[in-house]
């Protein structure tokens, strides 16, 4: 049974498994329009002091979530059926793939850039040096900037006592890799016990995940779920929320092949997945659990289903191919990258140096230096390092999803 509505999607039954597999470009696409808002949502903020009132992109953090669950997808997808022997594409039989072999690849495809991102922080870190926002940087010695630059390039979180900057970060020097710190988490566990999981149990712990979350949005005082970059309790209880549900959803939804067949459906899901995220907030103070209520929706369900929605249709059109494999490529780098020039623009805002004309003019060249930084790291850095690890490391030399 399908369920049709003329002119815009499809609901189809599974999906047959096929040996060769597809590139899901508009996922790839979709991953790339979320790294740029995030960019915008980090600019708008250093505005806002943290006054959700007066954010412009509200909601812009909600991209994490929404990577996690592509994280789940992804690897479910990619991974899966290598794990027991079979035969390749070329006919010859292959071993299965050890764990070993899993955590190269993984390792293989995120630190490249957790190492670009750090060291690009640690030469512009004095940079962003402001005594009203970020108190610690003037003070803090070269040694203790390259140890913790080092640890950085491990991504390994440092503790609130080694903080060089004033904010408490786990990585100060590349804002955004806390969620990295997340990710290998996740990658570490899918390995040793999710893989093996049937998808009455995934179901299971992601009810309960979800659950967990839920509760968490409508009882928290901030009214939200922004956190998880600090090595204390409760930031790393939040971190483990924003992780659990979609990474688990996102295997899920791979492991149960169902896909949302929608004409134009990059353009459709990128629209969907920008209006989540710059809606304004729904609720302040003693009203907070709306607010929360709404991120919960956009987490549990929208999300799933812009995914589903993503990955049904191939895209088609010379343009909106390159389109997606630009964004696709660059949103990796985008998002680990950008944050060293945001300690830069934040400390200006706070030290009064840019009026706000001056800081929208500013704001726009961050955002093309930003992404133009992206490409050049993808170009030049990350995928040849990349393509080398590979030939050193892997057998096959296959590239790394």
């Amino acid at each position: 049974m399908c369920l049709t509505f003329p002119g815009v999607f499809v609901v189809s039954q599974p999906a047959p498994r096929i040996e060769s597999k597809q590139h899901f470009e508009v996922l790839d696409g979709l991953r790339g329009v979320a790294a740029m808002t995030v960019v915008l949502f980090h600019i708008c903020e250093t505005w806002n002091g943290g006054d959700h009132r007066r954010q412009i992109i509200n909601h812009g953090y909600l991209a994490v979530d929404f990577f996690f669950l592509l994280s789940g997808f992804v690897i479910a997808y990619a991974y899966d059926d290598r794990w027991q022997p079979g035969q390749g594409r070329n006919g010859i039989s292959r071993p299965g793939m050890t764990l070993w072999d899993f955590f190269k690849r993984r390792i293989i495809r995120l630190q490249p850039m957790v190492v670009a991102g750090t060291v690009l922080g640690a030469l512009l870190f004095y940079r962003s040096a402001s005594p009203a926002i970020f108190p610690l940087v003037a003070t803090t010695p070269v040694w203790r900037l390259l140890l913790v630059a080092l640890i950085g390039c491990t991504v390994l979180p440092i503790t609130v006592g080694m903080d060089i900057r004033g904010w408490q970060e786990m990585q100060p020097l590349a804002g955004t890799a806390w969620s990295l710190f997340f990710e290998y988490i996740a990658n570490i566990a899918y390995a040793l016990g999710l893989r093996k999981a049937s998808n009455r149990v995934l179901g299971a712990l992601a009810v309960v995940a979800g659950a967990g979350l839920t509760h968490y949005l409508l009882t928290t005082p901030r009214g939200d779920i922004t956190g998880g970059w600090t090595l204390n309790p409760l930031e790393l209880k939040i971190g483990f929320l924003r992780l659990c549900y979609p990474f688990l959803a996102g295997m899920l939804l791979q492991r149960m092949h169902r896909r949302i067949h929608v004409r134009h459906n990059f353009v459709w899901c990128s629209l969907l997945l920008v209006l989540t995220l710059v809606l304004p907030r729904f609720g302040m103070h003693e009203t907070g659990w709306r607010n929360g209520l709404y991120e919960a929706a956009v987490i549990l369900v929208v999300f799933p289903l812009i995914v589903a929605m993503g990955a049904g249709e191939q895209i088609r059109g010379r343009v909106a191919t390159g389109a997606c494999r630009f964004l696709g490529g660059i949103s990796y780098p985008l998002y680990i990258t950008h944050y060293s020039l945001i300690y830069i623009y934040t400390a200006k805002v706070y030290d009064g140096k840019l009026t706000p004309a001056q800081g929208v003019v500013w704001g726009a060249a961050l955002f093309l230096t930003a992404v133009a930084i992206a490409y050049a790291c993808l170009k030049l850095y990350d995928e040849p390092v990349r393509r080398w690890l590979n030939r050193r490391f892997l057998v096959t030399g296959a590239t790394t999803p």
